[in-house]
């Protein structure tokens, strides 16, 4: 038996703003939502934008317990949650909780959360950390109270390969439900790292940027590009059988997950695009080729690649040169960083829940901060949104130290869209 997932609810909180909507307007609007931190005084760091999650309202959707008990990543991701749910028209209570599951990704967990508590360990009278420390920083605590909150009892994951993993967490989700194992998978990811402790730990990789003007700071494959921008936010998405999805009556099916693949490197991130030894590019596209053999799709057939673009200069190339390879007769270009910045996981899970909006309106968004590419980054960027039909999407990732997934998506056969 054919068992087919497919996504059927999305929730976003993002810089772009706090529903799926709200990030599609923005989207096709083409805003940047790059600006100075202001979660904590950034001007003594060499990092001071980032894509900032706007008026975001946690007890809107949380109880005060579990907003005391939990870090600003958990929020959000149950947010997303809380609206995916809703848009799928899925109440978990009326499914079999062994039938459900929960994947998500993660990178560095509850940032802000652990930065005020070593804060009262080291400065504060009583040299004492509070009692949800335990749990309210680890990588683990969105998917563990997600399940928690829904009762959902199927096996369950967390998926950490940095930018990668928001894919992974979908591929995932594929997986479980292809092999019978669950029948509904909250999958996707969400990141909160704007805190001291986290950009400082992020900036030590080199690749983030320094510009002060938000509308050159992250310009991805240009040839400015000085490194990406950071974020926060991200997208969680209700991945149902198919089958499932059609019995109890979804309002509506927005893409199967077709085809997915990852690699890894097996060298450290450090020296990206140092071609000494092998081409970095082979990686990101043994993991496109791979994805789109199982979605058994031929490169021809793919209508829009959404990049990892990540803004430094050697990846950028070793990107560019992924895509070219596998698409040799060209294929149209989008991705929205530019505008939002990296949010990790949080942006991979993002730019599908774009993609899937994009098969939905019929449109493909043009790619943010649109480059003057650098040599060797010269791609079929999509310049303006145009309308076309979306049958087949690819969304490549890539985490630090070696990670590389791709995804395919395809609009559902023999659904009423």
């Amino acid at each position: 038996m054919n068992r087919r997932a497919v996504i059927t609810g999305i929730g976003v909180v993002a810089p772009s703003g706090n529903s799926a909507s709200e990030h599609w307007k923005t989207v096709v609007a083409g805003e940047n939502r790059i600006a100075p931190i202001t979660h904590f005084d950034a001007s003594a760091y060499s990092t001071t934008l980032a894509g900032e999650v706007r008026d975001f309202v946690p007890e809107e959707y949380l109880d005060r317990r579990l907003i005391v008990q939990t870090d600003r990543w958990t929020w959000m991701s149950l947010a997303a949650t809380a609206q995916a749910l809703t848009d799928a028209e899925l109440d978990p209570s009326t499914i079999d909780p062994y039938r459900q599951s929960v994947a998500l990704a993660a990178s560095t967990g509850g940032n802000q959360f652990g930065q005020r508590e070593m804060q009262r360990l080291w400065s504060g009278s009583t040299h004492t950390v509070g009692t949800y420390q335990s749990i309210a920083w680890f990588y683990a605590a969105s998917a563990g109270q997600t399940s928690i909150l829904h009762q959902m009892k199927g096996p369950s994951s967390v998926l950490v390969a940095e930018a990668a993993g928001g894919l992974d967490s979908l591929g995932y989700a594929a997986r479980a439900i292809g092999r019978g194992a669950a029948d509904v998978v909250l999958a996707g990811g969400t990141e909160a790292p704007l805190c001291p402790y986290a950009i400082t730990a992020s900036r030590r990789s080199g690749w983030m940027s320094r510009q002060t003007d938000p509308e050159r700071a992250y310009l991805p494959f240009d040839a400015d590009a000085a490194g990406y921008v950071p974020a926060e936010g991200g997208a969680i998405f209700v991945v149902e059988e198919e089958q499932h999805a059609l019995r109890r009556g979804a309002p509506y099916v927005y893409a199967e997950l077709a085809g997915y693949a990852a690699t890894q490197d097996g060298r450290t991130s450090r020296p990206w695009g140092d071609t000494t030894v092998e081409p970095p590019s082979r990686y990101l596209a043994a993991a496109l080729r791979r994805a789109l053999d199982r979605a058994q799709a031929a490169p021809g057939q793919t209508d829009v690649v959404f990049a990892d673009a990540v803004g430094v200069p050697a990846a950028d190339r070793a990107e560019a040169d992924a895509i070219r390879t596998v698409f040799p007769d060209g294929v149209p270009v989008t991705g929205q960083k530019g505008l939002l910045g990296r949010a990790s996981q949080g942006s991979s899970a993002l730019d599908v829940a774009t993609a899937v909006l994009a098969m939905r309106e019929r449109t493909l968004p043009a790619f943010g901060a649109l480059p003057n590419p650098a040599p060797g980054c010269e791609l079929d960027f999509v310049a303006a949104p145009q309308r076309a039909a979306i049958d087949i999407a690819a969304v490549a990732a890539r985490g630090y130290d070696g990670f590389n997934s791709a995804l395919i998506l395809r609009r559902p056969e023999g659904v009423s869209l």
